[in-house]
């Protein structure tokens, strides 16, 4: 009888447990690996913005699975449930979410993290979101698709709407999108005759009293007087109350008109996780010292979903994907040393740095205690990251585009139009239409064929 170990969750922390297995466990006949995830890829977060900015292709930035995985089974499918007692994942995957249900001795949860609305029903209707490489690709092409637009209306004001774009959040993900957007948005007017720099509006709503707060005051205030430098309107102390696709209002009664909102103000546990019978840390479900699941026997859980107690500060680690990765890597140590009756490794690691680019080669970081700024700030981001990206033939693609970029300036193709997303959509909606009547015909078929043997 095999030992079934499964991992829910391609992210960092659950494909670098993936890995230590593939080296490992995964290699032995009594032993069985499977990681589940929704793509069968691995995004590189860390650079999802230039995405959008048109520095990157999504290509770049993604490596597949199963080239990085040759012992572990990977299915691609998304978790809907899991049943603790019976030991069983239910999972959906295709176009007609059929179900699929694994079994093990161990699950390791390494589910992520979702965009939280906050049960607002107009942003999670009209906001556009950066959470994976399909929101980045959508972001560029809405960002070219409204250039254009705006270069045939001829009302002033309803051009200044379809030209303003609103951040929600001054985080990470909030200071580099919006850095990203004004430097694309900028940089490609000019070649849009019928536009002028002066009717594009930038502008990136934080609730705190300076941006990027995870970095100190000193350098969220540094990032904030380089934005306005470059005519971004930095609004603190205020939330985006609501959006219905037109305008933008914020908790202080202020409105924007705005045809586009990116929503970077939150993120969430997996529902999945929400659903489980387990105490919980803010949505994170608490994890011991060895990453598991306390009074539950081989669950485990690592990355955004965990609340992972740090024995330094009392509080628990923050979700961050240097801290996910290693995690991930400590939990698969411990299921392997369970299995092998050996004792546990408790999860140490202190933050390494911080670092963030908020557009124009200008960046803000924090390594190893000491704070840097500017182009040198920007330079560590793009050395950083560009090591840590999987693969050497993404990290040479991703120098080559760099490189064309110096002599060439941005790709400012529309390559996803209104259009194709029409399409798209109602060809899904044959398919899984089609799909539908077929599984009511084979059930129809089945209870005939259940009704003739009945004596």
């Amino acid at each position: 009888m095999k030992t079934k170990i499964v991992i829910a969750g391609g992210g960092f922390g659950g494909l670098y447990a993936a890995k230590y297995f593939d080296k490992t466990l995964a290699r032995r006949d009594d032993i069985e690996v499977t990681l589940i995830s929704r793509e069968n890829f691995i995004l590189f977060t860390p650079m999802l913005h230039e995405i959008a900015a048109g520095d990157l292709s999504p290509d770049d930035i993604v490596n597949p699975l199963r080239r990085i995985l040759h012992h572990v089974k990977f299915v691609e499918a998304g978790v809907k449930d899991v049943d603790l007692n019976a030991r069983k994942i239910r999972c959906i995957h295709g176009i007609g979410d059929a179900v699929l249900e694994l079994e093990y001795d161990h699950l390791l949860l390494a589910l992520g993290s979702e965009t939280n609305f906050f049960d607002n029903q107009g942003i999670r209707e009209w906001a556009v979101t950066m959470k994976n490489v399909m929101d980045a690709t959508l972001l560029r092409n809405r960002m070219v698709a409204l250039l254009e637009e705006a270069a045939l209306e001829k009302d002033e004001t309803a051009r200044r709407a379809l030209l303003t774009f609103v951040t929600a959040g001054g985080g990470f993900a909030g200071a580099e999108t919006t850095g990203a957007v004004n430097d694309f948005l900028r940089e490609t007017a000019r070649f849009y005759p019928a536009l002028r720099e002066d009717m594009i509006r930038v502008v990136v709503v934080h609730a705190g009293s300076y941006l990027l707060p995870e970095l100190g005051e000193e350098l969220g205030r540094y990032a904030e007087r380089k934005l306005i430098e470059r005519k971004v309107e930095v609004i603190k102390g205020a939330r985006v109350a609501s959006y219905d696709g037109s305008v933008v209002k914020l908790n202080d009664d202020r409105s924007i008109p705005a045809a586009t909102l990116i929503w970077t103000a939150g993120v969430k546990p997996s529902p999945v996780i929400a659903s489980l019978p387990i105490e919980k840390e803010k949505g994170r479900l608490r994890v011991n010292e060895h990453l598991a699941v306390p009074g539950m026997t081989g669950l485990w859980a690592v990355g955004d979903c965990a609340a992972v107690p740090d024995p330094n500060t009392g509080q628990f680690y923050p979700p961050t994907a240097q801290h996910g990765l290693r995690e991930g890597v400590v939990a698969a140590k411990n299921i392997e040393r369970t299995i092998l009756g050996q004792p546990l490794e408790p999860f140490r690691f202190k933050t390494l740095g911080l670092l963030a680019a908020i557009g124009h080669r200008t960046g803000v970081a924090m390594v190893f205690g000491m704070k840097f700024s500017g182009f040198i700030a920007w330079w560590l981001w793009r050395s950083v990251y560009l090591l840590k990206l999987p693969r050497l033939a993404k990290k040479l693609r991703v120098v080559i585009a760099w490189t064309l970029d110096l002599f060439f300036g941005r790709d400012i193709t529309q390559i996803i139009t209104l259009r194709d997303v029409q399409d798209l959509s109602d060809r899904l909606a044959r398919v899984r239409n089609r799909t539908k009547q077929s599984a009511l015909i084979e059930a129809e078929s089945a209870f005939d064929t259940s009704a003739h043997d009945q004596p």
